[in-house]
């Protein structure tokens, strides 16, 4: 009969999808194999995300799509892993009842064992969160793998406690993983042909294996691997960013001069709401420190408009500080209420919705205007381009990144080839990308 075959597909955030590499990896391992259609799937797995109601919701239409595979193929096991898994637990077999299985974030190594469960037609659940487990022994399996960029995790859970956020809640406690076996694990990638690695954790700079080991320790010894070896990191946050990390970054060419800084909202009183734990004054502090210490580095954040109780005044701080800040890309959303967050019990989500709309179109305006003129500035300027692949608009060009983050497309060359670096001259440009030619 051969082997038994599995399909996972990913929602929501970067971490997800490292997240599904590590249950890709243990599936392998207990004799599965991967399959990229659904229809030839004996186990169908959806890594789920629950930040916003959104991404819940688009879950569960998900689920409605596969009903049809459901009923033809009698044995399927449907598994709803991840974020929506930890936050609904048991009541997910109630309201959807074609799922078999569910685990959290932590259960990925009982995967096996769920779905013996779940064969025997029995309730399969596993959400129970860890104070240990980081998956620092696995391998994780690369499932889109065109071998140029991979993440690495660094490090599991959230204790920053945002009034808005889930995260804590979904993933529980921060545990750092032992930096030897980051650092192998950048070191194999990069043997295999790999030429970036991101760094990732719900916030990076908490990364800390022992008093004399943060992340400033682990992001100059993965970048001491090769200089051939680009290096990125996400998320950061603003409370935490150093003047020490900034000035590691400066040193080193081949740490990426990008920084994701969230922002959220530009008025020290909803930041307050928010416990985000700092100011606009420091914010702004941070931003400044950024472009002192690495000139030319690029910023981008994310931003919510109409949380709690803000007032058209704080909106326009908002709207203030973003353009204080000029910030070469954001993510932009209106507030969605989270079930048993901070903020769902202590206060009234009383921004009406058309007015969230508005302010979020507002934001999003201001920040199409500052990518642009962004981008504008670095015409005619060179950059250092990994190549990652080919255009999906037109195929006889290559699109890659700089070390800002920035996509730039330019027409192919015989010489170079996916994985190579590449100086590019900017000579065009729109809102969201550049376009250039090989200098």
């Amino acid at each position: 009969m051969g082997k038994k075959k599995f399909y996972i597909e990913t929602h929501g955030c970067q971490m997800n999808f490292s997240d599904s590499e590590i249950a890709s990896s243990v599936m392998i391992k207990n004799n599965f194999e991967i399959t990229d259609n659904p229809r030839h799937a004996d186990v169908i797995l959806i890594n789920t995300c629950s930040v916003r109601d959104n991404a819940e919701q688009r879950a569960r239409n998900r689920l409605k799509n596969l009903t049809p595979l459901k009923k033809k193929k009698k044995d399927l096991i449907i598994g709803i892993i991840g974020c929506m898994a930890e936050r609904i637990k048991e009541q997910l077999f109630e309201e959807e009842k074609k799922i078999d299985l569910i685990a959290g974030p932590d259960a990925y190594r009982n995967l096996p064992r769920l779905i013996e469960t779940a064969a025997k037609k029995s309730k399969a659940i596993n959400v129970k969160l860890s104070r240990e487990e980081t998956y620092d022994d696995i391998t994780p399996f690369k499932i889109e793998n065109k071998g140029i960029s991979a993440f690495i995790s660094i490090m599991r859970g959230c204790e920053n406690f945002c009034s808005y956020c889930v995260v804590p809640f979904t993933r529980g406690k921060e545990r750092s993983r032992n930096p030897e076996t980051i650092i192998k694990e950048a070191k194999n990638l990069f043997s295999k042909g790999y030429r970036e690695i991101i760094l990732l954790g719900q916030n990076v700079n908490s990364y800390k294996w022992n008093s004399g080991f943060g992340f400033v320790n682990l992001l100059e010894s993965v970048a001491g691997i090769s200089p051939l070896l680009r290096v990125r990191f996400t998320t950061s946050h603003p409370k935490d960013l150093s003047d020490e990390l900034l000035y590691v970054i400066s040193k080193n060419e081949n740490i990426c001069m990008h920084i994701h800084l969230p922002m959220q909202s530009g008025s020290t009183r909803i930041l307050n709401l928010m416990n985000r734990k700092y100011s606009r004054e420091w914010y702004m502090n941070r931003i400044e420190a950024i472009k002192k210490i690495i000139p030319g580095c690029s910023v981008t954040t994310d931003i919510i408009s109409g949380f709690c109780t803000e007032t058209e005044e704080d909106h326009k701080s908002t709207l203030s500080l973003i353009e204080e800040a000029g910030f070469d890309y954001a993510y932009m959303f209106k507030y969605s209420e989270r079930p048993d967050t901070p903020a769902s019990t202590k206060y009234k989500d009383d921004v009406p919705e058309e007015v969230k709309l508005k302010r979020l179109q507002e934001v999003i305006s201001l920040q199409r205007k500052l990518s642009h003129k962004s981008n504008i500035n670095d015409l005619n300027k060179t950059f250092e381009v990994l190549i990652e692949g080919e255009s999906k608009k037109n195929k006889n060009n290559f699109y890659g990144r700089n070390s800002q983050n920035k996509v730039i497309i330019f027409s192919k060359q015989k010489n170079y080839r996916i994985g190579d670096y590449i100086n590019i001259k900017v000579t065009g440009c729109t809102s969201a990308t550049l376009i250039g030619e090989v200098e």
